[in-house]
């Protein structure tokens, strides 16, 4: 049954009124949930803020390196430290290497450019980080409805938004209700603020149908694999980060890893690759597994014997946006807002989102306050646009917004050219790069690129897709729909795998998909939904854009711990 023919059957939903809904329970839609609560409490007023959140529980599903710069949770929560916010390890040592296949050169710090410097910051757990806000935001009489998917958004006749709808329960894989069923429930507010996260379901969407995107570059984003392992503590370095670039990626593709210590012999490594990349052959998860053997990574897991000695404790991929302020769209319709990373708001130079998040949740809390004091709604916000431009994050993603698009003429030319741009220039910069097509749009066919062979996991320091995905305790009610649908279902084997060898088998980090052969010995596309880590990948990627994600039944999905 469709939706609709569900509504005819099962109708009407039940809707509850806000003066607020927040589609997305990360740092983003907290910090303007919190924020609107602080504005309203100091003038003895009372707004009402709901989150939705499709995680089981806030920070299930978010994913980050981290190191967050505490300046705009500083801004939200003055004594966050007194409060107890779960920022404990400060960065003591910065180090960036450039790697050979089996060498590598840390670049002297004194030559840094600005944005490499992490003084002040602080590596973090944006998961625990989250469950914290999510305390200080119901401490403040905010609403959170953790394991509702925000499936679909509601307009008003006018064509302004009034908020979304939650995903109907309880749906067999045929389409058809079971006996479980539970029809979604309508929120609707004055204003909807999106939070989703990059590449959000309902913010691609509401980009397309108001043209947010007109006249800027198309959004670029990477891939963010990360594991979390605990280490000898002769090998732990508490403060201690290091970021890398070279090998084993080809100087043409985008990409570079991470790996910093935190407290309590752990380490969050990870390992970023630019979804623009050309070959199809190329596997982010296992140019990831190739990059822990470098002899500068392995010494962090090896005794001094050489055996692998470390625990991997977690795993997780999510896809980031990389694309800066020229592709930022805009950020403001009829009826709501995005903010954070659902915008495009990340700073790919720092590698740094999550103070954009909290900082433009900010900025949107504060345009939606004081335009229900006003006795607005379903209008535009355009006062939180305009703060932004006049805001400490303007000036901070201003000033980078060439970093990413120097990489289209390689890693020795991107190195140099930023440095310049920062060192010399000062980020005082008379040109902009542009970018004029979208990801996966740069995929080159089969035949032109060489494939890569890649080692085999060794289960110790190198792993395969499905135990890493067990690992990061990711489930979905197996009767559901597939939440991974196909526009077409023979494009797959008669377009990506016949011209592009079956890219999708590759570049997801989950094992989701996988081409098999039918009876007859012909190919199929099998899609194990089940194994999805919700990085939004295929959505991107996919030469064709025929895979399309849709919201899977609430608290499906990872649950992260302590990443």
């Amino acid at each position: 049954m469709t939706n609709q023919e569900i509504l005819a059957q099962f109708g009407p939903r039940e809707a509850m009124e806000y003066d607020v809904v927040v589609v997305g329970g990360g740092p983003g839609g907290l910090a303007t949930a919190i924020h609107l609560k602080q504005l309203s409490a100091a003038k003895g007023q009372d707004i009402s803020v709901v989150v939705l959140e499709k995680g089981s529980e806030p920070g299930a599903h978010i994913l980050s390196g981290a190191i967050m710069d505490p300046k705009a949770l500083t801004e939200l929560f003055p004594n966050w430290k007194a409060m107890g916010a779960p920022l404990n390890q400060p960065v003591h040592d910065d180090a960036y290497v450039m790697l050979g296949e089996t060498s590598g050169f840390r670049i002297p710090n004194m030559f840094l450019p600005p944005f490499a410097n992490n003084h002040g910051n602080y590596i973090i757990s944006l998961g625990a980080l989250t469950k914290w806000m999510a305390e200080q935001a119901e401490s403040l009489g905010v609403e959170i409805f953790p394991g509702f998917t925000g499936a679909e958004v509601l307009y008003n006749e006018n064509g302004s938004v009034k908020g979304v709808a939650t995903g109907n329960m309880g749906v067999g894989k045929d389409g058809e209700p079971t006996e479980n069923f539970q029809l979604g429930m309508e929120l609707l507010g004055k204003y909807t603020v999106f939070a989703e996260g990059a590449r959000g379901h309902l913010g691609k969407q509401l980009i397309a149908k108001f043209k947010l995107d007109e006249g800027r570059d198309p959004q670029s984003f990477g891939l963010g694999i990360k594991e979390l392992w605990e280490i000898d503590p002769s090998r732990h370095k508490p403060g201690f980060v290091m970021h890398t670039a070279g090998w084993p990626m080809e100087p043409d593709t985008y990409g570079g890893a991470f790996l910093y210590h935190l407290e309590g012999n752990k380490v969050a490594l990870g390992f970023v690759t630019g979804l623009g990349y050309s070959n199809p052959y190329l596997s982010p998860f296992e140019e990831f597994q190739r990059w822990k053997t470098h002899p500068n990574v392995r010494y962090y897991f090896e005794n001094d014997k050489g055996e692998v000695t470390a625990k991997r404790l977690s795993y997780g991929a999510r896809a980031i946006n990389a694309s800066g302020i020229s592709a930022l769209p805009k950020t403001v319709f009829p009826g709501g807002a995005l903010v954070g990373c659902n915008a495009g708001y990340l700073n790919v130079s720092r590698i740094k989102g999550s103070h954009a998040a909290i900082k433009t949740g900010m900025l949107a809390a504060q345009a939606a306050y004081e335009a229900l004091v006003a006795g607005r709604q379903h209008d535009e916000l355009s006062a939180y646009p305009e703060a932004f431009e006049k805001s400490w994050l303007h000036t901070e993603l201003n000033k980078d917004r060439n970093f990413k698009n120097w990489f289209k003429y390689g890693l020795t030319t991107a190195t140099l050219m930023n440095g310049f741009e920062q060192f010399v220039l000062r980020g005082n910069i008379p040109w902009t790069l542009r970018r004029d097509k979208p990801d996966h749009a740069y995929l080159k066919p089969a035949a032109e690129c060489k494939p890569i062979i890649y080692p085999k996991p060794d289960g110790k320091l190198t792993f395969d897709r499905l135990s890493s995905v067990f690992i990061s305790n990711t489930n979905h009610e197996e009767q559901q729909p597939a939440h991974l649908t196909l526009k077409d279902a023979s494009v797959p084997v008669s377009i990506n795998l016949a011209k592009y060898a079956g890219p999708e088998a590759r570049y997801c980090p989950a094992g989701v998909y996988e081409y098999v052969k039918n009876d007859d010995n012909t190919d199929r596309l099998q899609i194990n939904a089940q194994n999805c880590v919700h990085c939004k990948t295929c959505d991107i990627k996919d030469p064709t854009q025929n895979i399309v994600w849709v919201t899977p039944e609430g608290g499906g999905g990872p649950n992260y711990a302590g990443m």
